[in-house]
Formats: C-alpha cells, structure tokens, sequence
C-alpha cells in the first residue's frame, strides 16, 4: 500500500492517511501471525490451495478496508467487489462515477490489477525463501492453464524470471503510451490494468475518450499479456524455435485475427470508414479474448452477430499461463482434439490415433482434468446464475454477467454492458460475483476445496 501513500504525497490527498493506517495494522498483524512458527513447513497440495484460496479472500477483505475507512466506498460489500474484481483482474465495477475517486484510489484500484495479474503469491515466490521445496503447489493453485510446471530447477528462480518478464512489459507500454501523449498517471493506471489483463479505467468513458494511436497501443499489449509467458522465457533463453511450436499461441491469434474481421465487416456501416470498423473490433475483441475489459465503445449497441462473438470469446479467454482468464486455449484445444480423436475412432475403430500438442503426447491424465474442470465450470455456472436471477434481470445480463465474474472480465451484455455497471445487484449477487471472481481467477479447484469437509480434516 506503499504506492498510494506515494501517490497521494504527490497529489496532496489526505486519503493516503488511509493506506498508511492500513498497511500498519496489516504489518503489526502479519508479525503477530509468525512469532510462532509450526515444526513441519513441508506442505503438500491440499494446503497449498488452501493456502492459495483463503490469501486470496483476506487480500480482497483488506484491500477493501482503505476504501471503507476514507468512506469513499462506504459499504463493506462493495468495497470487497471492487477490491476482489481488481485482485482478481476483472475490472467489473459497483462504481457509478469512477472520477469522483481520489487520485491515491484510483492507483490503489489499478494497482491490484498488476499485483493479481501474476499471482500475490507467485510474487512472495520470488522473493521470499520458502524451505521443503513444495513451492510448485502453491505456483500450480495460482496459474491459469492445465498443466503448470517449473522454467528453471528452482521454484524461486522461475517465479523471478515471470517477474522481470512481466515489469519489463509493463514499464515498456507506460513508456510507449507517455510518447504517444498520455498523462503520465493515466499511463501507469492504465498499463497495470493491460498487464493484469484488468480493465479499470480512472476515466467514466473508460478509454474513448484516448487518441487512437494510444488505444492501438493498449490494444498490442493486450493481445501480448494474453500469451503463456513461457513463450517470452523461451525467446529470452534464445530458443525461438521451441518458442513458435506453440499451437496455443497460433491459435489464439488465429481466432483473434478471425473475430476482428467479421466484427469489423458487421459494424463497418456503424463507423466512418473501414479502417476504424477495424480498429475499433481489433480492440473489443483483443480485450474481451484477453479477459482484459476495456472499451473504447459501447458494444452493447452493435449487431447480435458481432455480440454473438464477443461472448465466445468470453469463454474461450487467453492463452494458459499468461495473466488473462477464460477457459483458456490450451483447454478449448485440447477439448477439440479429443472431438476429433472420437470422430476418427468412430470411422476408424482399429486404428490408435495418439492426441499431441505441440507435437507431444497429450497424457491421458490431461484430458481427464481438463474434462474434469469443464464439468466443474459448468455447475459454478448454472449455480451462480440461478442465483443471481432472483435480481430478475433479463436472461441476457443475469447470463453475461456471470460470464464476465467467473471469466475475469468486467462487462458483459444488458445492465452490465460497458457503458454500466454492478451497483444495481442485489448484495446477495454481489457476494455470489466476488466469489465467482476469485473461482475463476484460481482455476475453480482452491475455491470449491473450500466446501468440502475433507478438506479441513487432518491427515
């Protein structure tokens, strides 16, 4: 919370006294929750997604506690949405006029993005010392993707490599963005939210009101932020080849490429030319697919062809092990594969056709978790939304509207659209949205572990 209290000295707000007192009582409490420390620190995977899930509950709890102190955000519960949606780069809000925020929230705000975008706890991998060498079910609760596994021998190291990977991109578009002409603080806010793949903006007409150059910009970074950044270690390592084998990263801008150009053929008669149908689709569909959540545009007015895609590719997401949400490709692929292994073995019944991804075999195992996991999307999602239409909103938002939480978006379709908000939810739906934003933030597992009463019984 240091960098809102830095913000706030610069803009000479009394609403950095907030953070202050905050983050004191957290680090008083922290010192009091390790005088004792236990015998055995070897942890398996059950407490390592116990340990992922309840962090990742009490930073959207203490987060939100700056917001409700200053009373900028009075009610607890939507302090906690709007806290949970940052940590969880969502960028849904309960906010109805966002610039009526002190500047040190608004940092406070984006900057949870950043922090959540690679993991809270991935960034105390990489810089704390953990000992029985069980880092990786802590790494593997918190990543998005099927399978997750070390760059490098050491637990520590990879999560360090993330992280210059990830700060260099990010200094790299606030750079680029304060060329092009942006205030420096919206360039900062605004880069956290593109590299968290996030979606809080610090203006109400979110990001129209930016010059096109600028928004082309927010537009490449992220598409970039949507990719598994073992691509990125691979091309630092020097290993371009086994960088561009990813069938994950050809799909995923395959289908980018694909939806921006039937979006941009849909709405060219709703723009002044071509080149700005395209522009504009370029960037709802990089934000969307990305789970990132900006707009440039109130896409809720378009055709229900373009609408129609732009949900899709709500489910669909980015690339596993990159910041963004969704399903993820590597799933949706994986998925595809097995469709058409089926449908071969149908024809072909003697034959043994072996399922590959980037030309390895695709072990049994995978398939079964990524079955698993869709069966486990699918009941979080007719759950929540039987839950959330006793607000009695039409079919259209009370569906998107969970799409947009449990994907790790932000808007969606109707009362959600991006030109709304959440605040007319009940606080019932609200609490049923933070937790579908933490659910689908840690892969559904380490927030469903929570449920089940084996979990807090002892070995």
């Amino acid at each position: 919370m240091l960098l809102p209290c830095a913000t706030a000295i610069i803009y000479g707000e009394r609403a950095g006294l907030n953070f202050a007192f905050v983050a004191l009582c957290l680090a008083a409490a922290g010192v009091a929750m390790t005088v004792k420390r236990p015998a055995n620190k070897v942890f398996y995977a059950r407490e390592g997604f116990i340990i992922v899930s309840v962090a990742w509950l009490l930073l959207s709890v203490t987060g939100a506690l700056p917001f409700v102190i200053s009373g900028e955000i009075p009610h607890f519960i939507d302090a906690m949405f709007e806290t949970a949606s940052g940590f969880t780069t969502t960028g849904a809000s309960i906010l109805t006029d966002v610039e009526a925020l002190s500047k040190c929230m608004l940092m406070w705000r984006s900057f949870t993005h950043w922090i959540g975008g690679m993991g809270v706890l991935v960034f105390m991998l990489a810089i704390l010392p953990m000992a029985g060498g069980q880092n990786i079910h802590i790494l593997r609760a918190e990543s998005p993707g099927p399978k997750v596994g070390k760059l490098v021998p050491k637990m520590r190291d990879t999560a360090k490599y993330l992280y210059i990977i990830y700060i260099v991109m990010t200094l790299a578009e606030i750079l680029l963005l304060v060329i092009c002409g942006m205030p420096v603080f919206d360039s900062i806010t605004l880069s956290f939210g593109t590299a968290g793949t996030g979606g809080f903006a610090v203006l109400n007409s979110g990001l129209a009101s930016y010059t096109t150059l600028q928004q082309a910009v927010i537009t490449v970074f992220m598409i970039l932020f949507g990719v598994n950044f073992n691509v990125y270690f691979l091309l630092v390592m020097r290993k371009p080849k086994e960088a561009l084998k990813s069938e994950e990263v050809r799909c995923y801008i395959i289908i980018i490429l694909t939806a921006t150009a039937l979006i941009a053929l849909n709405i060219r008669h709703l723009f002044s030319g071509m080149g700005m149908a395209v522009h504009q689709a370029a960037f709802q569909v990089g934000s969307i697919m990305t789970t990132t959540g900006f707009s440039t545009t109130d896409f809720n007015m378009w055709p229900t062809f373009s609408k129609t895609i732009l949900v899709i590719l709500m489910f669909i997401g980015a690339c596993a092990g990159s910041t963004g949400g969704g399903i993820k490709v590597a799933r949706i692929l994986i998925s595809v594969k097995s469709v058409a292994k089926e449908l071969f073995r149908f024809i072909h019944p003697r034959n043994i056709k072996t399922l590959t991804v980037d030309r390895k075999k695709v072990e049994h195992e995978t398939v079964r978790n990524v079955n698993i996991f869709l069966f486990a999307y699918a009941m979080v999602f007719v759950v929540s939304m039987l839950i959330i239409s006793l607000d009695n909103f039409s079919t259209e938002t009370t569906f998107t509207s969970v799409a947009a939480t449990l994907n790790n978006i932000g808007p969606g379709l109707g009362v959600v659209g991006p030109v709304s908000n959440y605040s007319s939810f009940s606080l019932l739906s609200k609490c049923v949205f933070i937790f579908d934003m933490l659910t689908g933030r840690l892969e559904l597992f380490p927030m469903l572990l929570l449920f089940v009463p084996a979990t807090w019984r002892s070995h």
